[in-house]
């Protein structure tokens, strides 16, 4: 997906989307800005890199029923299957962020308000490349 958005090593346990907070106004970013605050009220220029939640509850959630034009990446010889796109209240920046849910989550599956943890997916892969993302799962299923 994208360099620097998410840990790369550690397995699920240790996998971490990782956003910038300003030094100046304690404000948090996803995704990570590493040029200045985005904080209009803020001066400040200084952005450390911090792991964000784990854990959030589920904001919004809906269901992609169609294909994505380009550039997403999709093979049209397979049969298109929905996919499940979360917005989550992340637990301590109070920051929403969007992602998909782990495949064979469903709208059925989620409510609003339900806790979720951010995990490990793929976005796609061929015999050379595996491209990585991240997904989010109901806190208490396995993958």
């Amino acid at each position: 997906m994208v360099a620097g958005w998410f840990t790369q090593d550690g397995g699920e346990e240790g996998f971490r989307l990782l956003g910038t907070r300003c030094t100046a106004c304690s404000s948090v970013f996803f995704p990570r800005e590493d040029s200045f605050c985005r904080n209009p009220a803020c001066g400040g220029g200084e952005l450390v890199e911090v792991p964000l939640s784990k854990r959030g509850r589920v904001w919004s959630y809906t269901d992609g029923r169609y294909r994505p034009p380009a550039p997403y990446v999709s093979d049209p010889a397979v049969e298109w299957e929905p996919y499940t796109l979360l917005a989550v209240e992340l637990e301590a920046e109070r920051m929403v962020v969007l992602g998909q849910a782990v495949p064979g989550v469903t709208v059925a599956d989620l409510a609003v308000g339900m806790e979720v943890e951010v995990v490990p997916g793929v976005l796609n892969e061929d015999p050379d490349t595996l491209w990585t993302t991240w997904h989010w799962r109901p806190v208490g299923v396995a993958s």
